[in-house]
């Protein structure tokens, strides 16, 4: 379906004179990323590529720095007035695309719609209400003391309440929300962020425009206008930033490092990255997988040292837990543990010697390299006899088909948005809960009540030495069960034209904050 979208006639007026802000010097910048966002909803997804684009269009109360700390943004300062009420103090001034004024009753808004979508309302459910002071002051009220208050809010970009508000022509309700849906908000946006979106052809490129009236007068940037266009092939977009055709790309395939490293008129920044890539084993879809034996063969059977050598070009981590370290649950004493030997007795032991049967699903345009990794995995359980189906897709199908849990194997990649290990849990491999939100992306219906017990408890804990003890035993737990694949922790690589200066904008999130980029 073509999804080309063009504003509405408020922000035609906002983008006008945007463009009459722009004169005859404009600056475009060109980028290529392997995808585009699947939408303009905000909450529909929790992925990257909403986050990448919400930091676009929208602005956060409070964002990452570099380094990892916190910046204010839409919130100027907060305190603490209690052991579960935190105080917000909001910027004066702000505009929506809309032409709207923002006030606390975004925020409000914003608050109650991401405790209702299915993706973000497990980050918010110890959260029990955003109250509204006055036009410019919130507070935030939690069930119990949370040691992660401003990792959370780094999620809340507040939404032009007005414009989402009220019936489309067909009499559908513009603040719905529907997921791989088709809906108000996932075609049409009014953000308080550093760019109008003009035009969007979903899979096809996506046109921003400087917001003339953007808040942040002090920010350094000066494009005023990007230019993105999803190239899923590694060798087509690295071959469009060294011809000049595009100026900046993402990711950088491990094979074109020093390639682009090397030219002349290109620049490499790297980073060490913290998104653990993993498979997923679904137990009610495949009755094997109830078997912890036969999980532990499948990860004895995966050679992920081999996978970051071979096909990661040792651009990447290897992992035998979600946490990386430097994170309060990361467990020294977990090892990866290739050993087919081990994983044929395993097998054995189990009552599967001969193997079985099963299907199994990845993105191909979503992590470095997924479909390549998804089929040297599948190449190593027929090592234990076990014959994978295997099916590839670009995120956008297959977003669609994970929710549905529609393979007895997935690959999911994640990074912790709030930088903390409980984030891995919550979303991967808690029990199901479709209230909570808990296990959104557990596509593998892994279920472990001793495992939730220590999440929950690390959740209200504020003392940080008892809190990584917690984390790290829950760590141990989901390794001695096998409770998914881990295989590596994907490191980051983005490449640019020489005066591109991104090296100021990126960061360990890949949530790249082109609204302060400088282009000489």
């Amino acid at each position: 379906m073509n999804m080309f979208m063009r504003v509405g006639a408020a922000c035609a007026l906002s983008l006008s004179m945007t463009l009459a802000a722009f004169g005859a010097n404009a600056t475009t910048v060109k980028v290529a990323y392997d995808a585009d966002p699947v939408s303009l909803d905000p909450h529909e997804q929790l992925s990257g590529g909403t986050l990448q684009l919400s930091h676009m269009v929208f602005d956060p109360l409070v964002r990452w720095t570099q380094d990892l700390q916190f910046e204010a943004r839409l919130a100027t300062s907060w305190e603490q007035l209690d052991d579960t009420t935190t105080r917000f103090h909001l910027r004066e001034g702000v505009k929506f695309h809309s032409g709207n004024d923002f006030t606390a009753a975004d925020v409000v808004w914003t608050f109650n719609r991401l405790k209702a979508s299915p993706d973000f309302k497990g980050i918010f459910n110890l959260f029990t209400e955003m109250k509204a002071v006055d036009d410019y002051t919130v507070d935030l009220v939690a069930s119990e003391p949370y040691p992660l208050v401003l990792h959370t809010v780094t999620y809340i970009f507040p939404m032009d309440s007005k414009f989402y508000t009220g019936t489309t022509d067909d009499g559908k309700d513009k603040a719905e929300l529907v997921k791989h849906g088709d809906s108000f908000a996932s075609r049409n946006v009014s953000g308080t962020g550093p760019f109008v979106v003009s035009d969007r052809e979903q899979g096809v490129r996506v046109v921003f425009d400087r917001f003339a009236d953007y808040w942040d007068t002090a920010s350094p940037g000066n494009v005023d206008q990007v230019i993105l266009t999803p190239i899923k092939e590694d060798p087509t977009r690295v071959a469009a930033l060294l011809s000049g055709d595009v100026d900046f790309i993402a990711p950088v395939p491990p094979t074109d490092l020093q390639r682009v490293d090397a030219n002349a008129g290109t620049n490499l920044v790297t980073m060490p990255g913290t998104r653990i890539i993993t498979f997923q084993m679904n137990q009610d879809r495949n009755p094997a997988f109830k078997d912890a034996r036969v999980r532990k063969a499948i990860d004895y059977a995966v050679n992920n040292a081999g996978i970051v050598d071979r096909i990661m070009r040792g651009f990447g981590t290897v992992a035998a837990q979600a946490s990386p370290a430097g994170y309060l649950g990361y467990n020294e004493a977990l090892k990866p543990r290739f050993d087919l030997d081990m994983a044929k007795s395993l097998m054995a032991d189990a009552g599967y010697a001969d193997g079985f049967s099963m299907t199994m699903m990845a993105p191909n345009n979503r992590y470095v390299n997924d479909d390549k990794i998804a089929q040297a995995v599948a190449s190593m359980l027929s090592q234990i006899n076990i014959k994978v189906d295997l099916q590839t897709m670009p995120k956008a199908q297959y977003w669609p088909k994970f929710d549905e849990r529609a393979a007895d194997m997935m690959m999911i990649g994640w990074h912790s948005d709030t930088e903390d290990s409980a984030n891995f849990h919550q979303f991967l491999s808690h029990c199901f809960d479709a209230d909570t939100g808990n296990g959104q992306y557990n596509s593998g219906a892994y279920c472990n009540p001793e495992a939730d017990a220590l999440m929950a408890a690390s959740n209200t804990e504020t003392d940080p030495a008892k809190r990584a003890a917690l984390l790290q035993k829950l760590e141990a737990i989901l390794y001695e069960d096998a409770a998914f694949i881990p295989l590596h922790w994907q490191n980051l690589a983005w490449g640019a034209r020489e005066g591109v200066h991104v090296e100021k904008i990126v960061n360990a999130l890949n949530f790249p904050y082109f609204g302060d980029l400088v282009v000489d």
